[in-house]
């Protein structure tokens, strides 16, 4: 999913990122609120990802592939 769909589909999606990334609270899901860059730092944080391999999930997750 790129930046754009992120941020322009926040509201519709944080659901489903909640379900992809559990460890992700509804706090953590509100600060977020679409912003790309939030996300990719969360997933670090609560899954000990580096930023290339945070980046990586964020940008296919919405494919058919995840």
């Amino acid at each position: 999913m790129n930046r754009d769909q992120l941020e322009g589909q926040w509201k519709q999606i944080r659901g489903e990122a909640k379900r992809q990334w559990g460890k992700l609270t509804d706090d953590d899901i509100n600060e977020i609120d679409g912003n790309h860059d939030r996300l990719v730092g969360k997933i670090q944080e609560k899954y000990g990802r580096t930023r290339e391999e945070a980046e990586r999930e964020v940008s296919h997750w919405g494919t058919a592939d995840v």
